[in-house]
């Protein structure tokens, strides 16, 4: 194809620093288009190749699919180290796994995404007791604390 007009719908290949909502144009004419808002992905789920080798052409895989499809998100969970893919729903992540096997040869096992469970102290409690007696004949032991909690304050300079 040497010419394409206005309204036509063509494939490029090769174009290597073009990604989905980018305008091409004469560069004596530029067009500025409003900025594509893509959704936010509603599902997420945790993803890890079937054998250790295939963890780098995993990474480089899903970084390429994710450049591709800016509804799809790629992170590492830094707490429970997982690779955690999110997207549209259920069939736009078995798309991507699809993908990952035919177009990279990459076979991932996928589950749900771990949860870091955190506690923490969110008010003070004053005077809690608490005792341990144990006693089987002869000397017995025995245990006596008294203790105060208080929240961490987060606005300490330690």
């Amino acid at each position: 194809i040497k010419k394409v007009f206005t309204g036509d719908i063509f494939a490029a290949i090769g174009l290597k620093n073009v990604i989905t909502g980018d305008t091409l144009c004469d560069i004596n004419n530029p067009i500025v288009l409003e900025k594509m808002e893509f959704p936010l992905p509603v599902i997420s789920i945790a993803v890890e190749p079937k054998t250790k080798s295939d963890q780098e052409k995993m990474s480089i895989a899903l970084n390429r699919l994710s450049k591709e499809d800016p509804s799809f998100k790629v992170l590492i969970d830094l707490e429970t180290n997982q690779t955690i893919i999110s997207g549209m729903g259920e069939l736009h992540l078995d798309i991507i796994v699809e993908r990952m096997k035919r177009e990279f040869n990459v076979e991932a096992n996928i589950g749900k995404p771990q949860v870091a469970y955190r506690e923490t102290i969110k008010k003070k409690s004053l005077n809690i007791e608490g005792k341990y007696i144990k006693q089987t004949g002869g000397r017995g032991q025995y245990g006596h604390v008294v203790i105060d909690i208080y929240p961490l304050n987060l606005n300490l300079n330690l």
